[in-house]
Parts: C-alpha cells; structure tokens; sequence
C-alpha cells in the first residue's frame, strides 16, 4: 500500500461509495445491505475504509460477538473488499491489520472469518474447530472457517458462535 491510502473508521456519509464499491467488487453478490445494517445499526461493529484520492478504495467491518456458553468475545472479520482496480496493492491487507490493532486495543483476543485459506493464511488464520459458526457450513467450508488468536494473553476459546442480529441469516452462512 502507498503512503497516499488513508486508512480510517467508516463514517454514514462514506455509505454511498462504500456500496458502490461492494456493487464493483461483487457483481455477482449484494453484500451492501449487511454492510449498510452494520454500520447504520446499533451494533458493535467497527468499520474502517481504505481512501486514496478522495475515493474508498476498500473497506472492511470488524463485528464483535460472544461465544456461548459464558460471554467471551471474539471479532468476527467481514466483508472485506478492495476495489477491483486496487487489488495486489496491499489495501485488504492494511485493513485487516488496522483492525487488528483495533481489536486487540479493545482486548479482543481472538478473529474469527469464513473466507479463502489461501488470502487468509497470510494473516496467520489457520482452520477452527473449537468455535461452532452459528449455521452448519457447507462439507466443503470446513477449512474456510478460520481464527487467529490476537492476544497471548487470553485463551483461546471454544462453544458457540453468537451473532448480532445482522449476522443470524443462514443465506450468510451456505450459500
């Protein structure tokens, strides 16, 4: 990433560019209104964009969850996105670090995501069979389910993904 890409917390008037972004980098997908009930609910959802020249070159969200049983957190990384003419320059990567730092500021100790091993792995998330997702993934997901633990100094936890509102749809979760 250059020194020119700001990266910063998402305010409501970054919206408009924000779905656009999701519309250009997803055609096949509409991830906007989950963005959209993110960042506009009452939510504990962190969202940071990627700004170069006055234009959102990317954008990540950063929801906070609770294992069942007890009420240990964990951070729940998605979507992520990064402009299609922006791809290979680091902006994903310089997101999901930013909201590392974030996360381990607020004591966050650990990251869950449902994504592609093989971006993923560069952050060091590795496959996770202790924490359930709150649907049953499809046979093929299994690896697809990943967590990085922040903090040496909290455990690492196992139970029971529990989701904000947002998040409780199976559509999010198999399709």
């Amino acid at each position: 990433m250059d020194d020119q890409t700001e990266l910063r917390l998402s305010t409501p008037s970054d919206l408009t560019e924000i779905e656009h972004l999701y519309s250009e980098a997803f055609p096949d997908e509409d991830l906007f209104p989950l963005v959209r009930e993110l960042v506009n609910g009452d939510y504990p959802v962190h969202s940071f964009v990627a700004v170069r020249q006055n234009r959102i070159v990317g954008h990540v969200a950063f929801t906070l969850c609770q294992v069942a049983p007890g009420e240990a957190e964990v951070a729940l990384l998605a979507p992520l996105c990064a402009a299609p003419d922006s791809h290979a320059q680091g902006i994903g990567s310089a997101l999901v670090r930013q909201g590392f730092v974030c996360m381990k500021g607020l004591g966050i100790g650990q990251v869950m995501v449902l994504g592609d091993p093989n971006y993923y792995s560069r952050f060091d998330f590795a496959p996770d069979d202790k924490i359930e997702p709150p649907y049953q993934l499809p046979d093929g997901w299994k690896d697809a389910w990943q967590s990085v633990q922040l903090r040496s100094d909290k455990p690492r936890l196992s139970g029971k993904l529990i989701v904000p509102e947002p998040w409780d749809s199976k559509a999010l979760w198999v399709s």
